[in-house]
């Protein structure tokens, strides 16, 4: 029987990417994301063995009602979140309403499909969230997004060990990934990877018994040392990042 696996946030780099390779690898896609026509373009282009099911993660009733399509289907293998909002900036300049939103989307959006998605999973099954190498510390330009995404790294860790024994939690770190996203960025954006490199360092993930999946490593070893340091030694190193 062909894994199946319900992708959220399917419709643009990494989400994209995975539903291309899982599908070259014989796996049954269920696909979702906020645009209905690009979903059905995806599905179109994958094979009519996949399912396009649109929904918005901040939107807890759309989430409910596609849990409710999926469980006629039958019990998932693994549940990939990916949908995440981003808007470059410094904190005191990001625009209050797109700061909620991003929250709401982010991290609120994480919680609503960890709730419901997990009653759909398959004894052992596998829910893996996204956060991002910005979750690890509180990055220049990162405003109201890297603290969001260090709210799922939290929110994963609670799951791993709330779920022990019942649901495979995971944990995705991604650092740059050449996305419509980070091209919005008017910094240099270090150790930038192509969606299809994320994609397969994901699968690899997945398949090992790691509970974190982070890359590219030459970034994500740093920013995990400055993490770790005493503040008085990692601060100065965020102010020049800053200048």
């Amino acid at each position: 029987m062909p894994e199946l696996i319900w992708i959220i946030g399917a419709t643009e780099g990494i989400g994209e990417a995975l539903a291309r390779a899982w599908s070259a690898r014989g796996a049954r896609l269920i696909l979702s994301a906020r645009s209905t026509q690009k979903l059905d373009q995806l599905v179109s282009e994958l094979g009519a063995q996949h399912i396009a099911l649109p929904l918005d993660v901040g939107d807890r009733s759309t989430i409910v009602a596609a849990v409710d399509q999926i469980s006629k289907i039958g019990p998932l293998d693994r549940v990939v979140h990916l949908a995440a909002l981003y808007d470059p900036g410094k904190v005191l300049e990001i625009d209050a309403e797109k700061a909620a939103q991003i929250v709401s989307v982010n991290l609120t959006g994480s919680f609503h499909i960890a709730q419901l998605a997990q009653p759909l999973l398959k004894d052992g099954g596998q829910l893996a969230l996204c956060g991002s190498v910005a979750g690890y510390i509180g990055l220049p330009q990162g405003q109201i997004y890297s603290a969001s995404k260090a709210g799922v790294i939290n929110l994963a860790q609670t799951l791993r060990s709330e779920l022990s024994g019942v649901v495979d939690v995971r944990l995705i770190n991604p650092g740059f990934v050449d996305t419509r996203l980070t091209q919005r960025n008017d910094f240099t954006m270090p150790a930038m990877v192509t969606p299809q490199s994320a994609a397969n360092a994901i699968i690899a993930g997945l398949q090992s018994r790691r509970f974190e999946i982070h890359f590219p490593r030459r970034l994500t070893y740093s920013l995990k040392l400055i993490s770790i340091l005493p503040y008085w030694a990692s601060l100065p190193l965020l102010r020049r990042l800053t200048r």
